[in-house]
């Protein structure tokens, strides 16, 4: 292994947050190493979408470090944040813009070059299957439609992290087809992704490596085969987190 493979693609050591009285994060260690497809599992609530908005300079700790790369997310944000492409969750678009201006902008604000950044445009409008709609602001695209162009912009600078909050929710299946070959052939090149995703089939099948949090802490990290000990991923994680009743529901609510 090289000297700079050897470094992880994020590295996660004490992160710490609260809200108020609530420790929303509690002590976060997690090492992502490059050139893997990572997942992030956890009932809602874990403190995932925190712990990415941390790792990836939306959100402050009030304790611990994170790294991009080797390079300190807080001390030298812009050069962390310039290998990071970001789908995070509930962060408002320029959604005035049609779809072609917010990745087009989106390029530009990351300093390329603007024929670049037409070409670019051009092929993510093309494989998001956007390009009928390219003209159209972005308030008025539908949920799956928004997610598309946002996971758009996350690529356009060709990042060698990408993070993405819960990618495929709203989006077509043909749509998401595409999108998990490409993610495919980027880690396959050297890039990192991490998700976060509820659907424990999607990270099982797509994932080399998946961290499982409950109420803001990791309760186990590894390869998938090391995480799920023998079991399907869903299992053990409702094994680790607990909390499934087995019930028929209540009487009036049966059929016979």
């Amino acid at each position: 292994m090289s000297t700079a493979s050897a470094v992880p693609a994020l590295a996660l050591a004490g992160l710490v947050k609260r809200f108020g009285g609530t420790v929303a994060v509690d002590g976060v260690d997690l090492v992502v190493p490059t050139g893997s497809f990572y997942g992030l599992v956890g009932p809602n609530g874990a403190g995932k979408t925190t712990t990415l908005s941390m790792a990836t300079g939306l959100l402050r700790p009030d304790a611990g470090s994170a790294a991009v790369h080797g390079v300190d997310v807080w001390t030298d944000p812009v050069a962390a944040k310039r290998m990071v492409g970001n789908l995070a969750d509930g962060v408002r678009l320029f959604d005035r813009l049609t779809g072609e201006q917010l990745i087009t902008y989106t390029g530009l604000m990351f300093g390329l070059p603007r024929e670049q950044v037409l070409e670019r445009t051009a092929d993510l409008l093309r494989l998001m299957d956007l390009g009928s709609s390219a003209g159209t602001p972005v308030a008025d695209y539908s949920a799956g439609m928004t997610k598309k162009v946002a996971l758009a912009c996350a690529l356009v600078h060709a990042p060698r992290l990408l993070v993405l909050d819960e990618p495929f929710e709203s989006v077509d299946p043909v749509s998401a087809a595409n999108i998990e070959d490409v993610l495919r052939s980027y880690t396959a090149s050297g890039g990192t992704v991490i998700v976060s995703s509820h659907s424990m089939d999607l990270v099982q099948r797509m994932c080399d490596h998946v961290a499982i949090l409950a109420a803001g802490r990791v309760l186990v990290a590894g390869t998938v085969d090391e995480v799920r000990a023998g079991s399907t991923l869903q299992e053990r994680f409702l094994e680790l987190v607990g909390g499934r009743t087995r019930s028929e529901g209540p009487t009036w609510l049966r059929q016979s």
